[in-house]
Formats: structure tokens, sequence, C-alpha cells
């Protein structure tokens, strides 16, 4: 079946120049070609639009009024084409970016106006959450990921590591005492986070690989590493989160990290991810190269 499009194009070159073989020639086909392309467009509309003899073309009075809807629809074809060709090449349009709350919170969103003083054009929707999102089916042009990835056909960008920490507060710790070794958790009020399989129910897992099990109590149990960091600062319990949860309360002495005798889960690196796409619209890289070197030097 032939371009509706092409055909369309032939007609329309075809009255403007006064000839097959000349439109065919500007949309580099063969006179041949040419003909067959109106022939299947005259066909698809069961009217003829052109008379045809050996010297010249005319327009027929149904070819006139064909024909200013062909050129106004090839226009807006062209300038669709050259939108969609636009935000290849230049950073514009809308970004829509998924982020997990509490890193979104500290290390994307502080950057997004110097994001936008680079790149004025784009105007950026930031979607917050713990929980695991599609990035194709909802639509998300880019989505930052922490931990081990699985095996998809989406492009991913390492932005850098991440560590698990045990720590609790001043006060909780010399209230209750500093565990040494993993199976001490036990003993210990915990603070356990609902969406980590590191965090399952009724206990802990420690090992790089997540081997070892170990029975927790938890005093509180949240959703969200902002919660359980609130409770770990007032007292409550053990928190074992990120670093980059706990890594300010841990640099201004108002929690304390916990060294065991079995390391933490490897929970893997920090990853942006986005649809596989060839060659993804200029937003899509701008912001990629953006949050890498960002990133990387805080």
């Amino acid at each position: 079946m032939l371009d509706r499009f092409l055909s369309m194009r032939v007609f329309s070159q075809a009255a403007a120049l006064g000839s097959l073989s000349a439109a065919g020639r500007s949309l580099h086909m063969s006179p041949a070609m040419a003909t067959k392309h109106l022939d299947a467009l005259e066909a698809r509309l069961g009217i003829k639009l052109l008379r045809r003899t050996t010297r010249q073309l005319t327009l027929t009075d149904a070819g006139s009024q064909y024909l200013e809807s062909c050129r106004r629809i090839l226009q807006e074809v062209d300038e669709a084409e050259s939108e969609v060709l636009a935000q290849r090449n230049e950073a514009v349009g809308q970004l829509r970016m998924n982020v997990p709350l509490s890193f979104g919170v500290r290390f994307i969103a502080p950057l997004l106006p110097e994001f936008n003083r680079l790149y004025p054009h784009v105007e950026v929707e930031l979607g917050l959450s713990d929980a695991k999102q599609d990035l194709l089916r909802e639509g998300w042009d880019l989505a930052i990921r922490i931990g081990h990835l699985a095996d998809s056909s989406l492009k991913a960008r390492r932005l850098g590591d991440c560590e698990l920490l045990v720590c609790g507060s001043p006060d909780y710790l010399s209230r209750y005492g500093r565990p040494r070794r993993a199976a001490e958790i036990s003993d210990h009020h915990c603070l356990s986070y609902t969406l980590s399989p590191m965090q399952g129910e009724g206990y802990w897992c420690f090992g790089r690989q997540g081997e070892v099990r170990v029975a927790v109590k938890s005093s509180l149990k949240a959703n969200n590493g902002d919660a359980l960091l609130a409770a770990a600062l007032g007292g409550q319990g053990l928190i074992y989160q990120p670093d980059f949860i706990v890594g300010q309360a841990l640099a201004d002495g108002t929690l304390e990290a916990i060294t065991l005798d079995i390391p933490t889960v490897d929970v893997g690196g920090l990853h942006v991810l986005s649809p596989p796409d060839r060659r993804p619209p200029a937003k899509v890289r701008a912001m990629i190269d953006f949050l890498q070197q960002a990133l990387k030097d805080r």
C-alpha cells in the first residue's frame, strides 16, 4: 500500500509544477512511481483530481478543493515533525522524572534551580515516591533507582554509590548499649522500613548478599525513611537506612554509626533509568548529563 502522505505530496507538487514527471523529480522518484501515487490517491477518493493530457495537467473542481486541504495537512505534518526534531536537538518541553522521596527532597530538588537556569525551556515534573513505578507504562521520561537493577530494556547510567548503615542516637545508645554483633540487634528497639526486602516482617538482613537474617522487635514501622530518621533522632530505636538519609545526622553527631561483626547488605548503586530510545530527546540527555556531574561533585 502506497504512503498516503507521499501520494498527497505528489499531487500537490504535480499541481504546482504542472507535470507528474517534474513532481516525481522533486520527490526523487520516477515518473512511473509518481503516476502510481496519483492513481492510488484518486482511486482511494473515487474521484478525478487532475485532467491529464500529453501536454498539461489541470485541476478538476474537486482537485482544487482537495489541493487546499492537502497543503494545509502537509504543512501541519511538516510542522509537527519539525517540533519533534527540535526536541531531539534542543532541550525543550516537559520532562517527567520519578525519584525516591527522601533522596529526591535532599539531593534532586535542590539541583533543579540550576538545571532551570541552564535549560529554561524544559518544564520538570518531579514525582516523589518510594513505591515502585513502571517507567514506560506510566509515561516517565526518567527515573532514579537505588539498588541492584533487574534485567530490562531500560537504559541505565550509574550516578553513584549507596551504603546501608545501622545507627542510633547518643541518648538511645547510652540507655540501651551499643550492639557489637548482628545477633545483638534482636535485643534492641528497631525502626523498620516496610518497603525494603532487607527489613521484612520481623527480621533485618545482614551480609553483603543479605544471607543472614536477624529477628528484630520493631517499635516503629514506616514506608518512608525520613519518618524513621525522626524517630531515631528522638531516641526511639535503631535505624537501618542508606547513607544519604542518615549522613547529615552522622556529620552533626545526632546519630552514631554502629559497626557490627557482619557487614550490612550491599544495596547496589544509584542509577538513572530512561526508555530504550536509540536517540533520546535532548531534554532527557541534558538531565542525565546534568545529574551525573552534579551528584559527582556532591
